[in-house]
């Protein structure tokens, strides 16, 4: 299992009126390190072929982040079957390394052309092993 790391520090724009990172910031970050991971580990020629759409969002939040606070962000693939993957998204304080959030997607891959189902290539699954 491939595991893709990104940090960032809070800022206001994060923020909404309890204070804390607004959730639907979280879902922006979930969604930009499934595209960071993919770009990083990918061709152009893979990504030009082969197209990720989002079926399912899980997300357990479990702590609060505030204005200052560094995060470290952790994505992998868990799972990979017939057009489906699921992606785990993990968010730490990076200082306390405590736990924040946690999301699994279910991710399928898509014919950019046709924008169909298709089954994710041995290419792309043996990238996730």
């Amino acid at each position: 299992m491939q595991v893709y790391e990104q940090s960032r520090v809070v800022e206001s724009q994060d923020i909404d009126h309890l204070n804390h990172v607004n959730n639907i910031r979280y879902l922006e970050w979930i969604q930009a390190m499934a595209r960071a991971h993919w770009t990083s580990v990918t061709t152009l020629e893979q990504r030009q072929a082969n197209v990720w759409v989002v079926l399912r969002h899980e997300i357990d939040y479990k702590a609060p982040a505030f204005v200052g606070n560094t995060l470290r962000l952790k994505t992998y693939v868990s799972e990979c079957a017939g057009v489906t993957s699921i992606r785990v998204v993990e968010i730490y304080n990076a200082h306390t390394q405590k736990l924040l959030v946690k999301s699994k997607t279910k991710w399928c891959m898509t014919d950019p052309q046709t924008q169909r189902p298709k089954r994710i290539p041995n290419d792309i699954l043996t990238i996730f092993d």
